[in-house]
């Protein structure tokens, strides 16, 4: 339970140095290019990931890969470029405020998701842990409006709040497709397919949307420094996830990340003199609270697991289950291995 806790706020000490690098561009050096910083991440992945599937032999090499699903894998590309797109964009419309507090809308969202096509069960406990980690949300929200902390411009709030509303919802897509993946094929095949894709739709965004910001840039040796942490906190955290995803789930990684508002935060005390409030430690504690009762017992599959067609287990054989045997709902995510009970159960190592 600890090490799904502080594998979640390693996620989020990524996210908080994206949004650092990201600020400092944005305020300080007036670099406004989110499809171009989008654009450096995805051409990581690619040279990383892309190539390792690209000299792979069989049917997990690339060619072999693109023939058999590379519609899927385009769709999948678009839709993470633009959760990512569409979030950034709604900072010029809404409010801070509302931005923090519609994002949350990615957790019904993963759970919805989960439950339908994953066929994930949750326990009790784990709505309580939802709901506690929400309130440890609001809590920080309400902080930011009674310290007065700076809400954006909020010229067209609505337009801005369905920005965020659709960005989350995309971001919650994208998360339980990538949870299926990592679980049912591989890691570096996910990665490798959105740095394919993901760098060929940015590139074309890139060019119709943002080239004259681009052109506009001052560059130097600071904003190059910034460019090169930022793509090295992304990368990180795309390589990281599926980590984090395969012995959790997409739904303990997207609670976890409630917290990353908060590191970030805590940094812009020394680095942009905010005011401090006693509420920003109830929120991030209430929040921590929510994760250990989710993180306290495990979710379950409702059926058969060979709904997942097989997970692949590189410890181990793969488990396969006798047609006609009643399989108790006892799955939890991790690796898989066969338990020597009566009943037929597949369980974490």
């Amino acid at each position: 339970m600890l090490i799904s806790v502080a594998l979640g706020q390693v996620l989020s000490l990524l996210i908080c140095g994206i949004s650092l690098t990201s600020k400092y561009l944005s305020e300080d050096f007036h670099a406004n290019t989110p499809v171009f910083q989008s654009f450096l991440n995805y051409i990581l992945l690619f040279l990383v990931y892309t190539t390792t599937l690209a000299v792979r032999q069989g049917e997990e090499n690339l060619l072999a890969i693109l023939r058999r699903r590379w519609w899927k894998y385009m769709i999948l590309g678009l839709i993470d470029l633009e959760a990512n797109y569409l979030v950034v964009k709604a900072y010029q419309y809404t409010t801070l405020t509302s931005i923090q507090l519609l994002d949350c809308f990615v957790i019904p969202v993963v759970i919805l998701l989960s439950w339908f096509f994953l066929l994930i069960r949750y326990k009790a406990v784990h709505f309580i842990g939802i709901v506690v980690c929400i309130l440890g949300m609001g809590c920080m929200a309400g902080a930011d409006v009674l310290m007065g902390r700076h809400q954006g411009a909020g010229e067209n709030k609505l337009v801005g709040d369905l920005l965020v509303l659709g960005g989350a919802t995309l971001y919650g897509i994208s998360n339980v497709w990538e949870e299926y993946i990592i679980r049912t094929l591989s890691r570096v095949e996910f990665l490798g397919m959105i740095g394919l894709f993901g760098a060929f739709f940015s590139g074309i965004q890139l060019a119709i949307m943002e080239h004259k910001e681009l052109l506009k840039v001052p560059w130097d040796w600071q904003i190059g420094l910034l460019y090169v942490g930022f793509s090295a906190c992304m990368f990180g955290l795309y390589s990281f996830m599926p980590v984090v995803i395969k012995k959790t789930s997409a739904t303990s990684v997207n609670l976890s990340l409630l917290t990353a508002d908060l590191y970030t935060l805590f940094c812009g005390l020394f680095l942009f003199h905010y005011k401090f409030s006693g509420l920003y430690l109830l929120s991030f504690f209430t929040i921590l609270l929510g994760l250990v009762l989710y993180s306290s017992t495990s979710t379950y599959i409702a059926q058969d697991p060979r709904v997942y067609k097989q997970f692949r287990n590189p410890s181990g054989p793969v488990v396969d289950l006798p047609a006609t045997a009643q399989v108790e709902p006892s799955v939890t995510y991790t690796s898989l291995g066969q338990e020597t009970e009566d009943e037929p159960h597949v369980r974490v190592a």
